[in-house]
């Protein structure tokens, strides 16, 4: 860690380039972690992989921290000198003007800022509030494999290649099963002749046990974007899926998914080449992919304001039941929700504040498989009054006092999670046709049974509390009861042993705060009942503790 503030009375422009170095520091840390990803996927070294993807999270805020300390050590009381910050951000943007990831770094500064002063809203004379994307320098590096008149063989040249290339026993078996997904896709659009070029960003994207390899096929006047994901399994390399269409693609680079480990030289300039692949997806949910949360949490939060600029609708209720931990409200024009923890919960919830933004710090840091959304923290917004809806507005003031308060013509909200908006799974099943409601619910004990595999239970089953994408995916968003499997003991409703036992109002046998009985959930799901069928036909033993007892010892590798 660089001392450089550290000296005796430095000047701004000291401060400034202690600063730049500070966030190289961080960012050095950060590749170092990245690359490391390479050698768990080898050696299959799960949880190396998962205690790195934790420390890769948590990373950026110690080094915001120590940043914060060491300039305090050097100021003391003149840290809240504004003008003094003023001129630091000053020499700070003249010193990174023309870097590539230029963004990072402002973004790095206005953390500091932002601590040292608890800005509400945005202080223009002492944070960026605008980003220089598109503009940076740098590239991806790309490698182009020429085709020539054997599509096979340069896939097979392609694989070669690849850092795990050693973990193919046999490659040309490899590039046949790759071909084979491919030569379908030509053959439909009736082109004359297999792609001329493939070309690939010559860096393995790694999350947990899968690689992904990404590049695009160039053919006659055509530009296919493709994903080949790899699996490290106990019985060797095995190649997962090959992607094709962009929807597929942009939910394996989507905000359900955990963070790649990807080794890129400039991260802005893959977010533009990965954009050209996924034209709808946002800026800000690439970088948060990429492993940038924090830069994406930036990208969003200008998207809001630029968003709030050029519209006139109001912020409402999120669609769906009211929850009786959050207050959750969305702008009709724009794609987020905003969350809101209340300062009171109605029964029969019984958890606090610090409890359920544990549990939601618990999400953040855990695998998300495609079944959890992304649920960024966000402090002090200040958002215009009168873009609320009256009610919702005193609703907010009432019920989230505590971060919640009005300031002149601004709503300020101390502290939320934004989400991308999804429609819930109670609604959806009533709006939608008999075929894609029983694909939905289906889906619902998928997404059960693939939380269940990486050890997540979501405590609160209820069909409100999961969503439905753009794709027709099930995925859980409401997080204050979720918990390890470790942490639950299912068991069998007991039988009674008489009738005044059979019709008491309250449990008759000893009931522990963990305990589960899966055996009670189907009436109070709240499952269309001419869903019921299909689903205990394909789900029905996820109604019966031995499955989730399987599903405990599976995870803890009982």
């Amino acid at each position: 860690m660089s001392a450089v503030l550290l000296d005796y009375a430095l000047s701004p422009l000291e401060l400034a380039s202690g600063l730049r170095q500070r966030f190289e520091d961080y960012n050095t840390e950060f590749t170092r972690i990245t690359r490391r990803a390479a050698q768990h996927f080898m050696a299959r070294n799960w949880p190396a992989a998962r205690t790195d993807a934790v420390h890769r999270i948590e990373l950026y805020e110690r080094h915001v921290t120590a940043a914060i300390e060491a300039i305090r050590a050097e100021l003391g009381d003149a840290i809240h000198d504004r003008n003094r910050w003023v001129e630091i951000k000053r020499h700070f943007n003249a010193e990174i003007a023309g870097l590539p990831d230029s963004d990072f770094y402002r973004t790095f500064l206005n953390s500091i800022t932002r601590d040292v002063f608890a800005t509400v809203g945005v202080d223009e004379q002492i944070e960026f509030t605008v980003t220089a994307s598109g503009r940076a320098s740098g590239s991806v590096p790309i490698r182009v494999q020429p085709i020539g008149d054997s599509l096979q063989r340069g896939i097979s040249e392609l694989l070669d290649d690849l850092p795990f290339a050693k973990l193919m026993t046999d490659v040309e078996a490899f590039a046949r099963q790759i071909c084979r997904e491919l030569t379908p896709h030509f053959d439909s659009r009736r082109l004359s002749a297999a792609p001329q070029l493939v070309e690939v960003i010559d860096a393995p994207f790694y999350r947990g046990p899968t690689a992904s390899i990404v590049g695009r096929m160039i053919g006659d006047g055509s530009m296919t974007p493709f994903v080949i994901v790899f699996v490290h399994a106990a019985d060797g390399l095995k190649i997962e899926s090959v992607l094709l269409a962009r929807s597929d693609i942009s939910s394996l680079f989507g905000y359900t998914r955990s963070y790649f480990h990807v080794d890129l030289p400039v991260v802005s300039a893959a977010v533009s080449l990965l954009r050209t692949f996924m034209p709808g997806k946002p800026v800000d949910e690439l970088y948060i992919i990429l492993g940038r949360a924090k830069q994406g949490k930036t990208e969003r939060y200008y998207a809001l304001r630029r968003h709030l600029d050029q519209s006139f609708d109001v912020f409402v209720h999120a669609p769906g039941q009211r929850g009786l931990v959050m207050v959750v409200f969305t702008l009709p024009s724009h794609d987020l929700v905003f969350k809101v923890i209340r300062d009171r919960f109605g029964p029969p919830k019984n958890t606090t504040r610090i409890e359920v933004m544990e549990k939601y710090k618990w999400v953040f840091e855990h695998d998300r498989v495609g079944r959890l959304v992304d649920a960024q923290e966000y402090r002090q917004l200040r958002l215009p009054k009168g873009r609320f809806m009256p009610a919702l507005l005193e609703e907010l003031l009432n019920e989230c006092g505590s971060v919640c308060r009005l300031d002149g013509e601004d709503l300020i909200v101390g502290h939320c999670y934004i989400e991308r908006r999804l429609r819930p799974l109670d609604l959806f099943l009533r709006e939608a046709d008999s075929a894609a409601a029983e694909r939905a619910l289906l889906d619902y004990g998928d997404a059960l049974r693939e939380l269940a595999g990486i050890d997540v239970f979501p405590g609160d089953l209820l069909l409100k509390n999961f969503g439905v994408t753009s794709n027709g995916k099930v995925v859980f968003y409401d997080y204050d009861e979720v918990t390890s499997l470790q942490e639950c003991n299912f068991r069998e409703w007991p039988q009674a042993s008489c009738d005044e036992d059979e019709f008491c109002a309250e449990p008759w046998f000893f009931v522990g705060q963990n305990d589960v009985f899966p055996e009670q959930w189907l009436p109070f799901l709240g499952i269309p009942p001419e869903l019921l069928d299909s689903f205990k036909e394909r789900h029905g033993e996820l109604l019966g503790p031995q499955w989730w007892r399987g599903s405990r010892d599976r995870a803890t590798g009982a």
